[in-house]
């Protein structure tokens, strides 16, 4: 059985926590040189480098990324024990990666992930936004628990991972009290030529929206195109333009932020995915993620 020296784990993890040795030498009471030599040790058995220099600061590497997250966990789960056996409560909520794809609507994500938070035992919401590429890679890397997306895996994907399918909804267009006055009746004709705040051509949504204009003969005056689903609400707000959003954020939207319902777009389907390298779900987090979404969310 191979085994890694914790000494060597535990000195890499408070350099990775302060952000350089010198912090760290603080922290552990060591000179430089010492906690440099343990670093390089565990490198060593590694095979890879853990750090690299980003201007005057360490930054660590996808291996150093990978490792630091299995020492904290190590470490905090050592730190419990040490509780448990003086008889002082713990009570530590078990963390929970979520990469979620920058154009989901934050109302939905919201939607999705309450489940997790509502189970007995304590859970630590940990998520990160950014494109789907930069969180499948992540995902490889076990940096991931779980990815929230509006598309399904593709055959190019670099990891071998499963498409859940959580739901699907309609769209709604949404405007101010002044748009919706102006655009609600005879719609959706009465929308050709008005002006539109829209998600960026690289998203489902867009796609779905360009052939449904093509089909209805609609010629939007696009005033934005936006990849962050929050900045065309805080524009729509704005009455610069009409917006669509999926239908199961309605009651969020109109309630929060003071919009009105133009119209409904059900030929537009919007399809939410859990991406997971699981086959057969057993995170818990994920597992009531997915039967929530299924039998009240979207059913």
């Amino acid at each position: 059985m191979e085994w890694i020296n914790y000494h060597h784990l535990l000195y890499f993890w408070v350099v990775a926590k302060e952000g350089s040795i010198a912090k760290a030498c603080d922290q552990l009471y060591l000179a430089q040189p010492t906690i440099s030599g343990q670093i390089r040790a565990l490198e060593q058995r590694i095979g890879e480098r853990l750090f690299e220099r980003a201007g005057r600061k360490l930054a660590l590497t996808e291996t150093g990324q990978v490792v630091f997250r299995y020492a904290d966990e190590i470490f905090t789960l050592g730190q419990e024990l040490v509780d448990v056996l003086k008889g002082r409560p713990t009570g530590s909520p078990v963390r929970f990666f979520v990469g979620i794809s920058d154009n989901l609507p934050k109302f939905v994500t919201f939607r999705i992930l309450e489940p997790a938070l509502r189970l007995k035992e304590q859970v630590h919401l940990v998520c990160k936004e950014a494109n789907s590429e930069a969180l499948m890679d992540e995902l490889a890397a076990h940096e991931l628990d779980l990815i929230l997306t509006d598309t399904p895996v593709t055959n190019v994907a670099k990891v071998k991972a499963y498409s859940h399918l959580l739901g699907e909804c309609d769209v709604t267009v949404f405007g101010t009290e002044k748009l919706a006055e102006e655009y609600r009746k005879g719609f959706p004709q009465s929308l050709n030529g008005a002006p539109w705040i829209l998600p960026t051509e690289n998203t489902a949504l867009r796609r779905s929206l360009d052939r449904w204009f093509e089909q209805e003969g609609i010629h939007p005056v696009i005033r934005g195109e936006f990849e962050d689903s929050a900045l065309i609400k805080v524009f729509s707000m704005s009455s610069i333009g009409v917006m669509p959003c999926p239908s199961i954020s309605e009651r969020d939207i109109r309630k929060t932020l003071d919009m009105r319902v133009i119209g409904r777009i059900p030929s537009i389907k919007e399809r939410f995915y859990a991406i997971t390298v699981e086959r057969r779900l057993k995170n818990p987090a994920v597992v009531a993620i997915c039967e929530a979404a299924r039998d009240r969310l979207f059913g």
